[in-house]
């Protein structure tokens, strides 16, 4: 009689860490468009005003301690840049053309010889010229302010530039462990910062797991590689060493492009016909099935029985084109709409996760409660020590418009990134190049206060930076409260600008780009300690869809 071996089982119960959103702080901008700021009424240039306005105070403050020594015939100028590209798109152009001619395609970089960055502000605008402006890789919509002298052509030739620098981190004094330090030195530039071993400690932290670019419905589908995703989420695949790593992961982020385009069958993207037959109501079935929504539902409910899940829409997702793009309506996802864990974010969002004493992952209603069974099961324990930490997350259009603006490979994804920071500005080129919502007195897309991790979704590969600067003036803490800082305020005899606090201490921000999944195959895994990062790999022998094998 032949004997079966037993399946092993671990000697504890596996529990999953439970973890809680809790309302962003006062300062943080909200992309949700309400009845009052839904308008298309507003001119675009308001966006530059309030940009300008929002962001010059700081930019002076920091030219002043920056130039505060400078003689002579050397002066600063602080306002907006605009790149003068002719292989930028043109919307006047577009309007002058006839209509019936088809538009050109989209241009993959906007980069030539003839290009010309400018400064404007108020009262007009000047021409830059200079090694240093040159090299200074900038696209427009970022304010900063320049050193330099004026030629006698009427140009500015440009010695020195300022930017506004890191926002305020209220928690910037939390321990980030001892794998993120030092990353962000000179040098070490494109260095990851990733574990590829287990560093001791860590077994017991609390994970967050960050995924981007499903592309469920495309030509190449990697759906064996989601099948296999979702049981490892789960904790259904692999030994008793991954199902014990996938009980440390508290929530799962999804970071757009979740569906692919809608694609012929020779793989083109379908063109609207002239002629239109008459037809009823309801989506034309040459061209729309219901079984990617359909699909992607399926997968998202399997999740969200064991965690809570964030979905930002993304370029490819049915959602509008404008930035900030809004939730997804939860109905189209079925039976996941009944959780209460999941939800439907903007495009880009703001999240602060952190521990909770409560189980998460209860649905509403009845019916949802006999679904969420298993979950809170598998959510009780206590409550955990893990820091409360701040998530900025972008599916990745920002950074894919500004990289058309610079020669490449001298400046990378990350690089981009990591400026975008420094400018304190999540989209510069919109709405310039990058089409975003008409807002009329705010300016969302400003950075308010540094996030403790910036995720930048469907990107080609993944990477990964710490970016630190050490900052000036007063601190604030986490109630708010001012306290002294690194840098006296008064400077050559002038008093330090007002509402100037937190501008001190050290600022850190962890930034992950995020890979297509279909493309890649790679699940991205956070440490809500230290802030470290792990990346999972799901792929299958002879397929090409999922990573290489």
């Amino acid at each position: 009689m032949s004997t079966v071996d037993t399946i092993p089982v671990p000697e504890t119960p596996l529990t999953r860490p439970p973890t809680a959103v809790v309302a962003p702080s006062p300062r943080t901008p909200s992309f949700v468009l309400g009845a009052a700021n839904r308008s298309y009424k507003h001119q675009y240039s308001s966006i530059y005003y309030v940009r300008l306005q929002v962001l010059r105070k700081y930019v002076m403050a920091r030219a002043r301690r920056r130039w505060h020594d400078v003689a002579g015939q050397l002066s600063y100028v602080i306002g907006t840049v605009y790149m003068d590209m002719p292989m930028k798109p043109n919307v006047l152009e577009d309007l002058a053309r006839d209509h019936s001619l088809p538009a050109p395609a989209t241009r993959m970089t906007y980069c030539s010889q003839d290009d010309q960055p400018m400064l404007e502000d108020e009262s007009g605008r000047i021409a830059l010229v200079g090694e240093r402006i040159r090299s200074a890789r900038l696209v427009t919509g970022v304010v900063l302010g320049i050193l330099g002298i004026e030629t006698s052509g009427g140009e500015f030739e440009v010695v020195d530039i300022c930017t506004a620098g890191m926002a305020p981190q209220p928690y910037s004094d939390l321990n980030w462990g001892e794998s993120s330090a030092g990353s962000s030195q000179e040098g070490k530039a494109e260095k990851m910062d990733v574990d590829e071993t287990p560093v001791p400690g860590q077994e017991q932290d609390e994970w967050v797991a960050i995924l981007s670019g499903l592309e469920i419905g495309s030509t190449s589908p990697a759906d064996a590689q989601i099948q296999m995703l979702a049981e490892y989420l789960t904790g259904e695949a692999g030994g008793l060493d991954d199902q014990a790593s996938a009980a440390r992961i508290s929530r799962l982020i999804v970071a757009g492009n979740s569906l692919a385009h809608i694609l012929n069958a020779d793989g083109t993207v379908p063109e609207e016909k002239m002629e239109r037959k008459g037809r009823r109501y309801g989506q034309d079935s040459a061209n729309f099935s219901p079984h990617p929504t359909q699909t992607l539902a399926a997968h998202i409910t399997d999740i969200a029985r064991t965690m809570p899940i964030h979905v930002l829409p993304g370029a490819s997702d049915p959602a509008g084109t404008l930035l900030p793009q809004q939730p997804f309506p939860r109905a189209m996802f079925g039976s996941a709409a009944a959780f209460a864990s999941f939800t439907c974010e903007t495009n880009p969002t703001y999240l602060r996760v952190g521990p909770s004493p409560n189980t998460e992952g209860t649905p509403d209603g009845e019916k949802g409660k006999q679904k969420a069974s298993a979950s809170a099961s598998k959510s009780a324990q206590a409550v955990s020590a893990t820091p409360f930490r701040t998530f900025l997350v972008s599916s990745g259009q920002p950074v894919d418009d500004m990289l058309k603006y610079l020669p490449s490979p001298l400046s990378t994804r990350l690089s981009i990134a990591e400026a975008s920071l420094r400018w304190r500005h999540i989209a510069p080129t919109a709405p310039d190049t990058l089409w975003c919502h008409p807002y009329f007195g705010s300016d969302p897309f400003v950075i308010s206060e540094t996030p403790d991790v910036y995720i930048v979704g469907c990107q080609p590969r993944f990477g990964t930076r710490v970016v630190e600067e050490r900052g000036w003036g007063p601190t604030r803490g986490e109630s708010g409260e001012q306290t002294s800082g690194d840098v006296d305020m008064e400077v050559d005899g002038e008093e330090g600008e007002e509402d100037m606090e937190g501008e001190g201490g050290i600022k850190r921000c962890r930034i992950v780009l995020a890979p297509g999944f279909r493309e890649t195959g790679t699940l991205v895994l956070l440490n809500m300690r230290t802030l470290a990062v792990r990346t999972v790999q799901f792929a299958i022998e002879g397929m090409n869809a999922g990573g290489e094998t």
